[in-house]
């Protein structure tokens, strides 16, 4: 496995970009992280993977992994791969043909759900997505995502309840690219 630092740099090679952006919460910010850059190489995504499996609780906490639509899942899917647990999709919204639901893949009414997280900023998408689980009779018990970027979600997240982990914090990103 990759060390702490070996894995945040690969993230930052990858993804991490200056310039002007507004993130999904409408903030301007100076830097953006590119969730595709990174969770779409199957070496990174391993080893994002593989991290994000040492900062789950206990296997029998948890009956399954679920991840936000559309960033989050192919992370799910290998988080999955790695702790052989079954993962679910929360959609934004109800699809409206077919099942119709909000959540896609096999669970039961109770379920412990681990959430996965591409990227937080404020923590709103992951927080509406534990609304969608419980709504489904979910419970979802810890989220880890797996860049912070240190602008509020933590603790928002934590005051609605959850725990929380982080893979990759933006300031481990902004060490590296004064070191670049």
């Amino acid at each position: 496995m990759q060390s702490h630092h070996e894995l945040a740099a690969a993230i930052y090679d990858a993804a991490y970009l200056t310039g002007e952006f507004q993130t999904r919460s409408g903030k301007r910010t100076h830097f953006y992280i590119d969730k595709y850059r990174f969770s779409s190489d199957p070496i990174i995504l391993a080893s994002v993977a593989e991290r994000i499996a040492t900062l789950l609780p206990d296997a029998s906490t948890y009956d399954r992994i679920a991840a936000p639509e559309l960033g989050a899942v192919s992370i799910a899917a290998a988080v999955s791969l790695v702790t052989k647990k079954p993962f679910i999709i929360v959609r934004k919204s109800n699809k409206d043909y077919g099942t119709q639901r909000s959540i896609e893949g096999i669970y039961t009414a109770n379920d412990r759900v681990v959430v996965i997280e591409d990227v937080i900023t404020t923590g709103g998408a992951v927080l509406t997505a534990c609304d969608t689980l419980k709504q489904n009779q979910l419970t979802p018990v810890h989220i880890v995502a797996v860049i912070n970027r240190e602008e509020g979600a933590v603790e928002t997240i934590q005051a609605a309840g959850y725990s929380i982990s982080s893979v990759v914090s933006a300031h481990d990103l902004h060490e590296i690219a004064r070191q670049v």
